[in-house]
């Protein structure tokens, strides 16, 4: 049954369910509160506490002046976790579902609080993809390989490692051409982002030959209508799944 929580209340239920320790009273509500007073702070947390009205959720020990939520309560996050340390500990095919990896924690979320955790969660689930997508590669399932790369290079266009993923995933499938694509197009955000002709480590995957040029006239063309048109807004697909639930915060929380 889903139960509505004020803002305040969703805010410090997010912040124990990526917090799974008891949390000192103090420190939550300078987190939560940052650049409030400190006897301010702790009113706010005292009435977001008694807002969240759901027996068994929160676990409050008035002697030591902790919170934290309950060990029994799920959270995505913590399977996400889960599914990040178990990646490496099994085989490739073993690996089946991979959902929990495709989404940042709470992405509308501006807080500093969640912004650390956000990044540290960001890392962990892209090196898990392109460490099951070479694997993946490795054991013949090519399609499963590029699939796995796509969705981190997605995620994070500059980033090498998921780049070199894609690339191998794509010559290990003999896809040469998607290969020298995929190449071409994390050159040209370089040139554009650092204003120049520039290297990286992916130069090693191809070495000098006459076939590139033949290779790049494979090349599909780039879809049209990339910018909105003046009158018209863009509409974004739902889907994200947010990874702590609690629904849009105003920015700045």
């Amino acid at each position: 049954m889903a139960v509505a929580l004020g803002v305040d209340s969703r805010r410090l239920v997010a912040y124990l369910a990526v917090h799974r320790r008891p949390q000192p009273l103090a420190t939550l509500a300078a987190d939560l509160w940052a650049g409030v007073e400190s006897d301010a702070a702790l009113r706010l947390l005292d009435e977001a506490l008694a807002d969240v009205d759901v027996p068994g959720l929160l676990v409050v020990d008035t002697l030591a002046g902790t919170v934290v939520l309950d060990s029994l309560v799920a959270v995505d996050l913590d399977e996400a976790m889960a599914l990040v340390r178990l990646i490496p500990e099994v085989a490739a095919h073993e690996v089946a579902d991979t959902t929990l990896l495709r989404a940042d924690v709470l992405p509308s979320w501006t807080a500093p609080w969640i912004a650390v955790e956000r990044e540290r969660f960001r890392q962990l689930r892209l090196n898990a993809l392109e460490d099951l997508s070479v694997r993946r590669s490795a054991a013949g399932d090519h399609e499963q390989a590029v699939a796995l790369a796509r969705t981190a290079v997605e995620a994070a266009p500059s980033r090498e490692n998921a780049r070199r993923a894609l690339i191998e995933a794509y010559l290990a499938q003999g896809d040469l051409a998607a290969a020298v694509a995929e190449y071409d197009d994390y050159q040209e955000l370089l040139r554009s982002s650092l204003g120049g002709p520039v290297g990286s480590g992916l130069d090693v995957l191809f070495p000098p030959s006459p076939a590139w040029p033949v290779l790049r006239g494979f090349r599909p063309t780039a879809p049209r209508s990339a910018v909105a048109l003046p009158g018209l807004r863009a509409v974004r697909t739902p889907g994200s799944r947010r990874l702590v639930a609690g629904g849009s915060i105003p920015s700045g929380r």
